[in-house]
């Protein structure tokens, strides 16, 4: 593997950004580590991550605009930049074809100005899905004709335009999809969940809860991109990278409730008996609660996007990032649970 001199991280004040300087600084601790975002880094960080702050070097700044980008890059003088700046799933069309197209698009053309060896970019598993069944998916699934949501539409679109943008002889890239990110840090699914159980929801179960789905903790996903930093620099690995997309998962699908569950319980939420919604049923009640929010200008608590999602069985085949990229999930799924735990017990962390 190839020693990387600087890494600039695209989004690294966010969720899977943090882990990528943590998994960075244990891992290839040589490395300089220059953090780009349009926020800057949380004042007060969880006990997990052991990096010093002076490890990280922040630059300030909107990823479509060229300047910002270029100033970034030239301070950093990187050999890679890793992309991981996304927003949330729920926003609107218009946020997510500015950052993750836009975004993604002006990054790419300032680091082929500026000679910029390498990109990374953080995609999703769910680019391959549109409310259907995905039974151990890999890479030669196609992205279907239509998306069921502009998150994953857009990270399509940009993923493509990551992919066309290989070039041999001057910007490597390299595509990497995680599927249901978990861990410490996490601002949407965790705290969702809690939510949830506050207004007593947990008891209520969408579908038989008899589909398999990839949850993957975050500190693996970083890992499989220091691996792809590390790795598509190498000329002997690089023309198996360059231009490729690759599935991450913890390798070890489980029933979807399974996490959330095991959350619910921490927190002292455990119901008798659950109430059952089978598909068809909450399909239809997701769209009468899309109906209704609608003329009542309120955000609708069940929507059948989110049905799709909860019943379907999604996961995927991780072969091709085992044999390339070397990787393995280092946390199984019981100990990122636990980890995850930890850190919602944090009395400091923010998560309530």
């Amino acid at each position: 593997m190839s020693e990387l001199s600087s890494v600039l991280l695209v989004g690294g004040a966010g969720f899977l950004g943090l882990h990528l300087i943590e998994q960075f600084h244990r891992n290839s601790p040589n490395t300089r580590l220059h953090v780009f975002d349009v926020r800057p880094l949380p004042e007060s960080l969880s006990p997990y991550f052991t990096f010093p702050k002076d490890a990280v070097t922040f630059h300030q700044g909107d990823l479509t605009s060229p300047e910002d980008v270029a100033s970034a890059i030239e301070k950093s003088k990187c050999d890679v930049i890793v992309h991981s700046a996304s927003p949330m799933h729920g926003l609107s069309q218009a946020i997510y074809e500015k950052v993750n197209v836009q975004g993604t698009k002006n990054l790419i053309e300032v680091a082929k100005k500026l000679k910029v060896r390498a990109l990374v970019y953080t995609s999703s598993a769910g680019v391959i899905f549109y409310g259907q069944d995905v039974h151990n998916a890999d890479e030669s699934w196609p992205y279907p004709e239509v998306h069921m949501d502009g998150y994953n539409e857009t990270k399509a679109i940009a993923e493509t335009a990551v992919m066309e943008s290989n070039d041999p002889n001057g910007l490597l890239t390299v595509c990497l999809r995680p599927a249901g990110i978990f861990g410490p840090g996490d601002r949407q699914l965790v705290p969702g969940l809690r939510a949830a159980a506050k207004l007593g929801q947990s008891k209520f179960q969408l579908g038989d809860n008899n589909n398999l789905f990839d949850w993957t903790y975050v500190g693996n996903v970083a890992d499989s991109h220091v691996l792809a930093a590390q790795k598509i620099l190498d000329p002997k690995i690089a023309p198996q990278l360059g231009g490729e997309t690759f599935f991450i998962t913890n390798d070890a699908p489980t029933y979807f409730w399974t996490l959330a569950r095991t959350v619910w319980k921490a927190d002292g939420h455990i119901d008798k008996r659950n109430i059952v919604l089978n598909r068809p049923v909450a399909l239809v009640a997701g769209y009468l609660s899309q109906f209704f929010s609608k003329l009542l200008n309120k955000e609708p608590g069940l929507t059948p996007f989110r049905v799709k999602v909860v019943c379907a069985t999604r996961y995927h085949d991780i072969s091709k990032a085992k044999s390339i990229l070397g990787y393995t999930p280092a946390v199984d799924l019981e100990t990122g649970i636990k980890y995850t735990l930890d850190w919602m017990n944090e009395p400091s962390s923010e998560k309530h």
